[in-house]
């Protein structure tokens, strides 16, 4: 029986300033109260994982072997930051990519293939965790995996195709706010 619970982060445009196809360590900026929040998430006892797609590598835009310097570079940020990250799930594929990456698969968000298989390996009780996105394909994949699910509104959605299954269960305007609001409503 899964006993944890855990807060689901995307990446680009949620924990870090979105900078399209970046996998340059040295770029990289996580958002000013990406740090704080996440550690009060932490205390609140949540396990975090990060959860982003990585389509630059089925587009050819970078290759696969530039991603784990990238992730490397996140989680010593975020020590800095007293923040533990647990662990960082990401899909490669793109439909419209190339070679073995070209495919539809169950780990591109908005489907929930990332969350499910983070569930399995660290214990995590799907039904009492949190997915926070700035997008609405962020919002489906939490609820495709029974979470609930922050909208991070900070201008990344563009189409706003609202759906009961993209409807987010709170939008925050921060990081603040959301992980204020996930802590308020375990």
């Amino acid at each position: 029986m899964a006993v944890k619970r855990a807060v689901f982060i995307d990446k680009d445009g949620t924990l870090v300033h979105d900078v399209p196809y970046n996998v340059d360590p040295a770029r990289l900026a996580l958002r000013a109260d990406a740090g704080s929040s996440l550690r009060a998430l932490q205390d609140a006892g949540y396990t975090l994982i990060l959860v982003t797609n990585q389509a630059g590598v089925a587009l050819g835009r970078f290759p696969e072997s530039a991603l784990p310097p990238l992730w490397s570079a996140i989680i010593e940020r975020l020590e800095e930051e007293g923040v533990e990250l647990t662990a960082v799930y990401y899909c490669p594929h793109h439909p419209a990519g190339v070679g073995a990456y070209a495919q539809h698969c169950d780990c591109r968000k908005p489907q929930d293939g990332l969350l499910r298989r983070a569930a399995r390996a660290h214990d995590i009780d799907l039904p009492r965790s949190w997915m926070i996105g700035d997008i609405l394909d962020d919002v489906e994949a939490g609820h495709r995996a029974g979470c609930r699910s922050v909208l991070l509104d900070v201008q990344s959605e563009t189409e706003w195709q609202l759906t009961p299954i993209r409807t987010p269960d709170y939008v925050a305007p921060d990081l603040t706010t959301a992980s204020r609001h996930i802590a308020e409503h375990a």
